[in-house]
């Protein structure tokens, strides 16, 4: 099947979703901040919530795929299971006797029941085969196999780029692991055979929620708490070398935790139109990145100049239209904090945000676009909206 996305806005065809699980339930006060959480959400409600969110693209046309359906399939080629049993064995901190209880473990499992194992992880205390000297001295709530709570959030450890997908390097360490069920749905699963990667995990650091294409070959990429300066180059490269891109625009953002990749402070709502933070509309610059045009073969490098001008230079447009939320300075804080900014378009002029952003929503319709709201209270303790937690895999071109 046809698998494309060259823009942030065309018309939304296949996307990637995760339905939290139980993963999410393995999350405790004495957890969260090391697996990444803001706080303790309700498993159920936040179910609930991301129904709705399904739903809404549903009704809308868009195809969604379950990233746990799509590695359960996985898990039923021989090749694709020895890859994803290894990548937890080879974890060093198993010890020889703990690894190989944990090896018997997975192996009578279902491929069903060994997907949710990879996702939701094994405490100690249900390793009822655990034994020897690592075991014995683990915390009873320590994980011999860690949750990944944040595959809610499809859209970091990968992103498609034109007819590639780049399975990205995931900079924090409770989310490395991601990336291996990712990768091997795109080397194994039949319904993606045949594509090919533009990144791979045991590249520089690189999150897709710091990668927006804002036209065909034209790509933003973020560099701040999780992207590193060496991967959006390496990205650039590679995507110059393959045809993928012209121009990439490097963003520099503040390392903090409310602006841990672009999409939280800006992404786009039309082909000519973002919606952004107004704390940074002003401040946020760019490096423009171009591909080589001479025998070296080195990109050229030019800037920094502001990103809205250096985004219309690249898109060959006019300008790039910011919609200005217009809030105060205390009610700005509030919905960028709540992801306000990061909404997803399923269509020019058409995107997904959380309802709970009151301000930046009815700025958002003022402006032309309409506006579907879905609830967020419990899906935003991971501090991620719309955009975060969906990985376009079809996208219809941008007009």
């Amino acid at each position: 099947m046809e698998h494309r996305v060259d823009s942030e806005v065309g018309i939304l065809g296949t996307v990637v979703l995760h339905r939290p699980g139980a993963e999410l339930a393995r999350l405790t006060p004495r957890n969260n901040d090391s697996l990444l959480f803001d706080g303790i959400p309700w498993v159920q409600r936040a179910q609930e919530e991301h129904d709705i969110f399904a739903g809404a693209l549903r009704s809308r046309g868009v195809e969604v795929l379950y990233l746990a359906d799509l590695i359960a399939e996985v898990l039923t080629i021989p090749a694709a299971r020895t890859e994803l049993t290894e990548s937890v064995l080879s974890e060093v901190r198993l010890g020889d006797t703990l690894r190989a209880a944990v090896a018997e473990h997975l192996a009578g499992l279902s491929p069903a029941g060994l997907a949710t194992t990879l996702m939701a992880g094994v405490a100690h205390d249900e390793l009822k085969t655990g034994s020897g000297l690592v075991y014995a001295l683990m915390d009873q709530h320590d994980f011999v196999i860690d949750p990944l709570p944040n595959l809610l959030f499809t859209r970091d450890s990968a992103v498609w780029i034109g007819d590639r997908v780049a399975v990205t390097s995931l900079a924090m360490p409770a989310r490395r692991r991601e990336t291996t069920l990712t990768a091997a749905i795109y080397r194994h699963h039949p319904r993606f055979a045949g594509t090919e990667l533009v990144y791979d995990p045991a590249l520089e650091y690189l999150e897709g929620g710091d990668v927006l294409a804002l036209a065909p070959g034209v790509l933003a990429v973020g560099v701040g708490e999780r992207t590193r300066p060496a991967g959006a180059e390496r990205l650039a490269r590679r995507c110059f070398a393959l045809g993928l891109a012209h121009t990439v625009l490097v963003v520099p953002i503040a390392q903090e935790r409310a602006t841990m990749h672009l999409d939280t402070v800006c992404t786009m709502v039309d082909v000519d139109a973002v919606v952004m933070y107004p704390n940074v509309a002003d401040a946020l610059t760019a490096w423009t990145v171009s591909a080589a045009s001479d025998p070296t073969g080195e990109p050229r490098i030019s800037g920094p100049e502001p990103f809205l001008t250096a985004a219309a230079k690249a898109m060959h447009i006019d300008t790039l239209r910011i919609i200005d939320t217009g809030l105060d300075p205390v009610t700005a804080e509030r919905e960028q904090w709540d992801d306000g900014n990061n909404t997803l378009a399923i269509a020019p002029r058409v995107a997904v945000a959380y309802e709970r952003n009151v301000e930046t929503n009815a700025q958002l319709e003022r402006a032309g676009i309409e506006v579907i709201r879905i609830p967020g209270s419990e899906l935003g303790s991971g501090r991620g909206g719309p955009r975060c937690m969906s990985c376009p895999v079809l996208r219809a071109p941008a007009r």
